[in-house]
C-alpha cells in the first residue's frame, strides 16, 4: 500500500513541508486552478511534478481530472472537450503520472449539509443531515417533486428547520453544499443552480449513463495507448442529489461502468466513505468483488443516523460502519497477486480520506474535510492497521506447521 497525501496545491493552507512529517511517500492533486475543459499543458504539469519532487514526493495521482459537464450532459458538439481531455492525459502521461481519478456526478461532487458538525472530544466533522437537505431543495430551490425523494418524517423536519432558520443559516448550507467541488470554478448560488438544473431537464438514468458510455469510450483507448489507468469515484453519497441521477453508487453501477468499455484502463477508485454512506452497500464485499479494478483508494469511515433518515456524518478512520481493516486485507491480497504477475503497478495508493478537524486545525482554513492533524491521526492508524496484518500474514505459514 502506497501512502498519500491529498493536497490542493497552491490553493491549499497545508505546506508540503508540513505533509512530509506525516511520512506519505505520494501527493494526490491536481490543476484546480485551470478551468474545466481547459488543456493542462505540459508545462504547467512539469512545474507541480518539480515543486513536489523539491519536497521529497512523488505525484502519484491525479484528482481529479474533471469530466466538463457538457460531457455530462451529452450536450452540442463535443469534439474539441474531448481532444482536450486526451491532451491533458498525454500531458500527464509524458511527465510520468498515469493514475487519473475522475468522476461523473452531475453538477456537483460530494455533498454534505454541514462541514463543522460536532464530534466526540471536541472535534468536527462533515455531516449530511437529510432534513436539511430536503429544506434545501424544498424550501429554498423551490424543487416541489422532492418531497417524493425523502420520507414523510424528514420532509417534516425539513419543513420545521426552514421555518425556524435565519437567512444567514440559509447562506451558510448553501455554502456547505458548494462546498465539495474541488476547484475554484463553477461555483453556484440558488439562482444559478437553478439554471443549472433547468440543463438537465430530460437527463434520466438512462440518458446519464450512455453519455457516461460516450466518456469512456472516447478516453480509453487514449489511456491504453499512453498506459495509463482511469479509475471511477463513486458518488458521494450514493443518491440521487437535487433530482439528478447518479450512476456509481453499488456494486450493480461499478459493474456496469466496467463493462461498458472493458479494459485493465477502466478502473475504480475504491472510496470507503463514499460507498459506505449507502446504508445496502457492502464496502468490504464490494472491494473483493472489484479488487482487481481498483488502482487507488480512499480509506475513511462514515456513522449512519439510527432513525432510518439517510442523515449520516464522518467517523474516525476505524470507528464507523465499515470493516476497514477487512477492506485494507483485501487490498493487500490483490498487491501480492499483482506482484506475483511481475506487474510494475502491484502497489496501490492510498490516501486517509478526510478527517476530523481536531484542536490544532480549528481556524487554519483548511479545505472542508482536509484538516492536517484530523488526516495525520486517519494515516498512523491506517498505517498501524496495514502493519499488523503484514506482521499476522509473515507468521501466518510458520504458525500453521506449528
Amino acid at each position: 500500500m502506497k501512502e498519500s497525501w491529498r493536497w490542493y496545491g497552491d490553493l491549499d493552507a497545508i505546506t508540503l513541508p508540513e505533509v512530509a512529517q506525516s511520512g506519505a511517500a505520494g501527493i494526490v492533486t491536481a490543476l484546480h486552478e485551470i478551468p474545466y475543459g481547459e488543456v493542462w499543458s505540459r508545462e504547467a504539469i512539469a512545474r507541480r511534478r518539480r515543486q513536489i519532487e523539491a519536497a521529497g514526493f512523488q505525484w502519484v495521482v491525479v484528482e481529479s481530472l474533471p469530466v466538463h459537464e457538457r460531457i455530462k450532459l451529452g450536450e452540442g458538439d463535443l469534439t474539441g472537450l474531448f481532444d482536450n481531455y486526451r491532451q491533458s492525459m498525454r500531458n500527464l502521461a509524458a511527465e510520468g503520472i498515469l493514475v487519473i481519478c475522475y468522476n461523473f456526478m452531475p453538477l456537483l461532487d460530494w455533498t454534505r449539509t454541514d462541514l463543522d458538525a460536532p464530534a466526540e472530544g471536541g472535534a468536527h466533522c462533515l455531516r449530511f443531515d437529510a432534513p436539511r437537505m430536503a429544506a434545501f431543495e424544498l424550501h429554498m430551490l423551490g424543487r416541489r417533486e422532492a418531497v417524493n425523494d425523502y420520507p414523510p418524517q424528514v420532509v417534516e423536519a425539513a419543513g420545521r428547520w426552514f421555518a425556524e432558520s435565519s437567512q444567514e443559516e440559509r447562506d451558510e448550507l448553501l455554502d456547505s453544499i458548494m462546498a465539495g467541488l474541488p476547484g475554484a470554478f463553477d461555483r453556484y448560488t440558488v439562482d444559478t443552480l437553478r439554471q443549472a438544473l433547468r440543463r438537465y431537464d430530460g437527463v434520466d438514468r438512462a440518458a446519464l449513463r450512455a453519455n457516461y458510455k460516450r466518456f469512456l469510450e472516447e478516453i480509453i483507448p487514449t489511456a491504453e495507448e499512453l498506459g495509463m489507468r482511469m479509475c471511477v469515484h463513486p458518488d458521494d453519497p450514493p443518491r440521487d442529489i437535487l433530482g439528478l441521477p447518479r450512476i456509481v453508487s453499488s456494486a450493480d453501477d461499478i459493474e456496469w461502468a466496467l463493462n461498458a468499455v472493458p479494459s485493465p484502463a477502466n478502473g475504480l477508485t475504491l472510496c470507503a466513505g463514499s460507498l459506505g454512506a449507502g446504508p445496502e452497500n457492502d464496502v468490504p464485499a464490494i472491494a473483493a468483488r472489484f479488487a482487481p479494478h481498483v488502482h487507488f483508494t480512499h480509506l475513511r469511515n462514515v456513522r449512519h443516523d439510527p432513525d432510518g433518515s439517510g442523515s449520516f456524518e464522518e467517523a474516525s478512520h476505524l470507528n464507523g460502519v465499515t470493516d476497514i481493516v477487512a477492506v485494507i486485507h483485501t487490498l493487500m491480497a490483490e498487491e501480492k497477486r499483482r506482484q506475483a504477475e511481475g506487474r510494475a503497478d502491484a502497489d496501490i495508493p492510498f490516501r486517509p480520506d478526510h478527517g476530523h478537524e481536531l484542536a490544532g486545525d480549528q481556524g487554519r482554513g483548511t479545505h472542508p474535510g482536509y484538516p492536517l492533524m484530523g488526516r495525520l491521526r486517519g494515516l498512523a492508524e491506517l498505517r498501524g492497521v496495514i502493519a499488523a496484518l503484514r506482521w499476522r500474514d509473515a507468521r501466518a505459514p510458520s504458525d500453521a506447521g506449528a
